[in-house]
């Protein structure tokens, strides 16, 4: 390996091309001119719309062997134009982290430790434990028949996380189970 030459020096670089300010390539160095933005290498870019709140930000979501690598604001989008909040920003962490769950953790009744299950598992546990309920409270009609067809057992609040698409389809699957006390924090 050489030694590195005077010229090298970013200072010595400064002072020669007479550039106080030491932008452009002044500043450069071998490694930041090879760099490039990890976007590039996308093979796709899909359109996509933030999933944290209700004000539907867009998104672009850049995918690379069906593997998403970077998610920025959409330039295009008419309600964002391009920009995030931090919530938004920090998009492509929700979907890459290496502390994100792939299992579900589950506390049986008194119990004192968790233990791993699989998801499918917790799924059944929950769909069976809904229909349980929504059965055992069913409200068929009231006292001078008037048709209810309701379970008052049985409510939803939804948080910041799910979007316009995802609050439209709970409430739908819930109205069709006989849920009536449906919410979202968004609007409390």
């Amino acid at each position: 390996m050489q030694p590195p030459r005077l010229t090298d020096w970013p200072l010595v670089r400064q002072i020669l091309r007479a550039d106080p300010t030491a932008l452009g390539p002044t500043a450069e160095s071998e490694r930041t001119r090879n760099l490039e933005a990890r976007t590039q290498s996308a093979d796709r870019v899909v359109a996509s719309v933030c999933p944290y709140c209700g004000v539907g930000c867009g998104q672009l979501i850049y995918v690379k062997d069906d593997a998403i690598i970077d998610i920025e604001g959409d330039p295009a989008s008419p309600i964002s134009h391009g920009c995030l909040c931090p919530k938004g920003a920090a998009t492509f962490q929700l979907v890459s982290s290496a502390s994100r769950q792939h299992h579900v953790l589950y506390r049986r009744p008194y119990g004192r430790q968790w233990e791993r299950i699989p998801l499918e598992q917790a799924m059944d546990m929950v769909a069976e434990r809904v229909k349980r309920t929504r059965d055992e409270h069913w409200q068929d009609h009231d006292e001078d028949g008037n048709p209810l067809r309701r379970t008052m057992a049985i409510a939803h609040l939804g948080g910041a996380t799910l979007d316009n698409e995802e609050n439209y389809l709970i409430k739908k699957l819930f109205t069709a189970l006989g849920i009536v006390q449906i919410e979202n924090q968004a609007r409390i």
